[in-house]
């Protein structure tokens, strides 16, 4: 018995063992390989619908984030432009088709930390795959967490985690604190997130399975000579104020420091007993060119099976051939809807792909 084994063979008498096909030991983690080809099998969307929104001429999109409200879909989306990020509004009555309706949270005030960016995402949304898709409240509130910044271009570092809130989730959104959530300055930073911290996916779980009501998941950039991040945690109980959860990320791919490795923009829903996290990967996977989309799987929010097999989403139309990434996932009438955005030659846009065929 070699060392792994026998590092195995001792978890096994506390918890399930599984073993992943590269021969990675599971011991603590307790997703076992079938079921890990079950949620591939419940999430993988195979059918590219194409683009469902572009920007007007000198502008980009990103982040699609879909919800329910009232009577029909919303979509929260960032538009870019020279300066940087905002973010906007789009309805839906199929989503498939979608109508923009304008800029529902701005970038902040002159001389605030987030002058140049305010790129935010719903949070509280029912998790359940067969659930409403609608947002929670918390305090009477909806909630938003967002990625701020002071300075001016695409994703320029150093950016940091805000929040807002809104009596309505489709109107305008107001900051709930005057200062970021979660920054690269904080005393507690890691070292994982020493440089940037990108897009929040938050879950309410009033069980408080890790002494918190509400979870956050984030990627975040380390401070190296090559671009590398990864996905780490921080927990709450009033939506307001975080702290940061475990010493290290819990998603990652690829070595820090040697090429260009991303793990990225967690979105997370729960089939059965099983959170499951969408994100995106990029340079880390043999034989994938640009991003793609991927997924990982957890029974305690904490610890992660990395799915290893073919991607849910990745570049092969001219639309989306550099980037298929920045998931976000909706089930609805027995039908998945993958949200994200892709780069090709229409741009920076946002794309749809099913498990069905849906009419266009």
């Amino acid at each position: 018995m070699n060392a792994k084994e026998l590092l195995c063979a001792i978890a096994a008498s506390a918890t399930f063992v599984a073993w992943s096909a590269n021969g990675e030991c599971l011991a603590g983690q307790g997703v076992s390989r079938r079921e890990m080809e079950r949620v591939y099998e419940a999430v993988k969307t195979p059918h590219k619908v194409g683009v469902v929104l572009e920007p007007d001429e000198g502008k980009m999109l990103d982040n699609p984030n879909v919800f329910r409200y009232g009577d029909r879909w919303w979509m929260l989306f960032i538009q870019f432009d020279s300066r940087g990020y905002e973010t906007h509004l789009a309805e839906s009555d199929d989503l498939v088709h979608w109508k923009r309706r304008g800029c529902v949270f701005e970038r902040g005030a002159s001389g605030t930390w987030d002058v140049a960016q305010a790129d935010g995402g719903p949070s509280l949304m029912d998790v359940r795959w067969d659930g409403s898709n609608t947002l929670g409240t918390f305090d009477g509130k909806y909630w938003m967490t967002y990625i701020g910044g002071a300075k001016e271009g695409y994703e320029t570092d150093p950016l940091a985690i805000g929040i807002a809130c809104a009596a309505t989730p489709t109107n305008k959104w107001a900051r709930a604190r005057a200062t970021p959530a979660l920054a690269t300055t904080d005393p507690d930073v890691r070292l994982f997130e020493r440089r940037t911290l990108y897009k929040s996916f938050v879950v309410d779980d009033p069980s408080r399975m890790l002494g918190a009501r509400f979870v956050m998941y984030y990627n975040a950039k380390r401070e190296t000579e090559q671009q590398y991040e990864s996905i780490g945690m921080a927990v709450s109980d009033n939506m307001v104020d975080w702290r940061r959860y475990g010493a290290g990320p819990v998603v990652a791919n690829g070595v820090p420091g040697e090429a260009f490795y991303i793990s990225g923009d967690p979105m997370v829903r729960k089939i059965g007993d099983l959170w499951v996290m969408f994100y995106f990967g990029c340079g880390w996977r043999p034989g994938e060119k640009g991003s793609f989309e991927t997924f990982a799987a957890s029974r305690d929010l904490v610890n992660w099976t990395k799915w290893d097999g073919a991607p849910l989403v990745a570049p092969s139309e001219p639309w989306d051939a550099q980037h298929a990434h920045k998931p976000w996932v909706i089930r609805h009438g027995g039908i998945t809807y993958h949200y994200y955005c892709a780069v090709g030659d229409r741009g920076r846009v946002l794309a749809l792909a099913t498990s069905e065929p849906v009419p266009r």
